[in-house]
């Protein structure tokens, strides 16, 4: 299909993939809803949100046989390994559960038949209370830059349903990958947290990119939606591309910089679809009005 034809099929259907978005971003709120009802809040959260112990030990452990091991002796608990960039060979095991240091020390003291010391282990505790606090801290810096950003974008554009266009593309690259991480199964630590507040700077660039020359330029809307999607498209390319490296290169040592990676891949797959399909219609549709 070259440029013409394109065109031609876009300006008919475009309202029609208004549907899509409307769809996923419907089932992301029931999802959320039900997810919620059932697990007491909006995501899986790891140690470093509802407290509890973070033990690392510094030996040569066979992974699997530990997890075996401690199945059945410390509640809700999680095995990372650590390895080395270049070698990849292993250089600790992190493990987080939801018991007391003094009963997890104790079980893996049991499981490795020596003790646990400062040489050989490192051992974190987080109260319940502190770790609620915090939690409560994140949601409400997420809030407040979100709603700076919306004030910030009604400022630039000063007209309600682009500036409305944006910000519903944002709420949904959010929301979408909130889902997602659900689904994965993704335990979310303060790091995860972080990634979505950054995932809204991220959200808005090209949003405010094709809104701008919607809106600034002279032609026709297809002409300039196209120019704009050029641009946008390299640069969320080439944000991608950078993230999956750098996720492919710190995944096995650093779990913390692996979730802030893998948060916001999810959010950029999300950005580019809810920009070309979501803003892109709903700015179409305004700019056909005039």
């Amino acid at each position: 299909m070259d440029k013409t034809n394109f065109s031609k099929w876009y300006d008919r259907y475009y309202k029609f993939l208004l549907l899509i978005p409307l769809i996923l971003i419907l089932f992301s709120i029931i999802y959320l809803g039900v997810f919620e009802s059932k697990n007491g809040d909006f995501i899986h959260k790891d140690v470093s949100l509802t407290g509890g112990t973070t033990i690392t030990l510094f030996d040569k452990i066979d992974k699997i046989q530990l997890e075996q091991a401690l199945f059945e002796k410390l509640e809700d608990f999680n095995l990372r390994e650590i390895s080395d960039l270049i070698t990849r060979e292993q250089k600790a095991i992190i493990i987080t559960t939801k018991e007391s240091s003094e009963k997890a020390k104790q079980v893996l003291e049991e499981y490795l038949g020596h003790d646990l010391t400062n040489e050989n282990s490192s051992i974190e505790f987080t109260g319940a209370s502190l770790s609620a606090s915090f939690y409560k801290q994140l949601l409400f810096a997420i809030v407040f830059a979100f709603i700076l950003m919306a004030l910030i974008v009604f400022i630039v554009f000063r007209t309600i349903v682009p500036s409305t266009a944006v910000i519903i593309s944002a709420f949904a690259d959010i929301l979408m990958t909130l889902v997602t991480a659900d689904i994965l199964g993704i335990k979310m630590s303060s790091a995860g947290i972080i990634a979505f507040l950054m995932l809204i700077g991220y959200s808005v660039d090209t949003d405010i990119l094709l809104t701008t020359r919607m809106l600034k330029r002279q032609g026709p809307s297809n002409e300039k939606l196209f120019g704009a999607f050029k641009t946008g498209i390299t640069m969320a390319l080439t944000s991608l591309l950078a993230i999956s490296i750098a996720l492919i290169i710190v995944k096995p040592f650093s779990v913390v910089l692996a979730q802030i990676f893998t948060i916001l891949l999810i959010g950029l797959i999300f950005d580019i679809f809810n920009t070309w399909i979501t803003n892109a219609s709903l700015i179409k549709w305004h700019a056909e009005s005039k």
